[in-house]
C-alpha cells in the first residue's frame, strides 16, 4: 500500500492560549541572580535581618533629625513660675535631668538624659549613625583591596603566590589589640584610627575567600581559552573572573560588617575610638557602663541597637550564604 502524504487543514491545530497550563515551577528556566533573590526572600530569618537592618538604618538617618536638640546639646529641665520648660547650655544639676523618669521627662526624652543632661535618643541614633559609616566605609575600602589581592596572588601562583601568603600570615599573625596600640602612639584618637585599624585587618578574610574562588576558577576553559588568544591578565582577572567571585564575597562582606560594627564599638568602649563629645554605640556603652549604678537605664538603648545590627546582619549573611549554594532539600 502507497504511503499517501497527508495535508493539514483548518482545525487541526489550534493555540492554548486562554487555557490553564500547568507549569513546574521548581524547574523553570530563571537566571542566576534571580534564582538567588528567589532563596533569599523564601528565607525567613533572611527576611527579619534586612528589616531590622533598614529600621536602624532609617532611624539612624531620621532619629536625630526628630528630635529639637542636638547631640552636643547640654539640656536642664527648669522651673519658671511654676511651668517647667527646658533650657540649653544650663548646669545640669537640676530636677528631671539624667533620670528619664516623671512625665515631663518621658515626652522630652524618649531615651532620657545622660549625666551630663544630653538627649539619649539623639546620641544612641547619631552613635548608630557614625558605627555605620565606620563599618561600610572601611568594609567596602577592605573588599576592594582583600579581592584584588587575592585575586592576584591566586592567578599568578608560584613564586608570587608563596610570598604574598606569607604577607597574609604575617599580617594574620598580629593581634588586632597589638595593630590599635601601636596606632595610638602616632595617630590621635578618634574615627581616623577606628578606620585605619580596621583596614589593616579586616581584609585579609576578604583576600583569602578571593584566593580560593581563583584558584578554583582559573582552569576553567573560558579562562584557557582567553590565556591562548593572548588576552591580558589584568582582563582575564577582573573582567572574566571577578564576576564569577561576587557571590562569596558578598557573603563575606554581610559577615565582616557586623565584626567591624563591634570592633569599632569596642575600640570605643575602651577608649581609643570615637572621642567626646562625637558618640558611637562603643563610647555610649563606656558612658552608660560607669554610669550603670545611678543611671541604669543609660546603657539599654546602645546595647539594645548593638545587639540588633549584629543580629541582623548575621541574618542576612546566613541568607546569602544559603542563597548563593541552597542545598538539594531546598531547591
Amino acid at each position: 500500500m502507497a504511503d499517501t502524504a497527508y495535508t493539514p487543514v483548518a482545525g487541526d491545530f489550534e493555540f492554548l492560549t486562554g487555557r490553564d497550563i500547568a507549569t513546574d515551577k521548581n524547574f523553570a528556566s530563571m537566571s542566576y541572580w534571580k534564582g538567588v533573590a528567589l532563596h533569599f526572600l523564601n528565607n525567613r530569618r533572611a527576611v527579619v535581618g534586612v528589616v531590622i537592618v533598614s529600621t536602624i538604618m532609617l532611624l539612624a538617618v531620621v532619629g536625630p533629625l526628630i528630635s529639637p536638640y542636638g547631640y552636643k546639646d547640654i539640656v536642664s529641665v527648669v522651673d519658671e513660675g511654676g511651668r517647667q520648660v527646658v533650657a540649653r547650655g544650663i548646669s545640669p544639676q537640676l530636677p528631671f535631668l539624667g533620670h528619664g523618669s516623671g512625665p515631663f521627662a518621658d515626652r522630652l526624652f524618649p531615651f532620657g538624659t545622660d549625666d551630663l543632661g544630653r538627649d539619649l535618643w539623639t546620641r544612641t541614633w547619631q552613635g548608630a549613625r557614625i558605627s555605620l559609616v565606620i563599618a561600610f566605609v572601611t568594609i567596602f575600602i577592605d573588599m576592594i583591596i582583600g579581592m584584588s589581592y587575592g585575586l592576584v596572588s591566586g592567578y599568578f601562583g608560584g613564586a608570587v603566590d608563596n610570598v604574598m601568603q606569607r604577607v597574609v600570615e604575617v599580617a594574620n599573625s598580629v593581634p588586632r589589640l597589638v595593630i590599635v596600640s601601636v596606632l595610638a602612639i602616632f595617630m590621635p584618637k578618634g574615627m581616623g584610627l577606628v578606620i585605619v585599624a580596621l583596614l589593616l585587618t579586616e581584609w585579609i578574610g576578604m583576600s583569602k575567600i578571593a584566593r580560593a574562588e581563583m584558584l578554583r576558577i582559573k582552569e576553567e576553559e573560558y579562562v584557557l581559552a582567553s590565556r591562548t588568544l593572548g588576552a591580558r591578565s589584568t582582563h582575564i582577572i577582573f573582567r572574566q573572573i571577578l564576576p564569577s567571585t561576587i557571590g562569596p564575597i558578598i557573603t563575606q562582606v554581610m559577615f565582616s560588617i557586623p565584626t567591624a560594627i563591634f570592633t569599632e564599638a569596642f575600640l570605643s568602649f575602651v577608649g581609643v575610638g570615637i572621642v567626646l563629645p562625637q558618640c558611637s554605640i562603643g563610647s555610649l556603652i563606656e558612658s552608660g557602663f560607669n554610669n550603670i549604678t545611678t543611671l541604669p537605664y543609660q546603657i539599654l538603648p546602645p546595647i539594645i541597637v548593638l545587639a540588633l545590627q549584629m543580629l541582623g546582619f548575621n541574618f542576612i549573611g546566613d541568607g546569602f550564604r544559603e542563597a548563593l549554594a541552597p542545598k538539594l532539600e531546598d531547591m
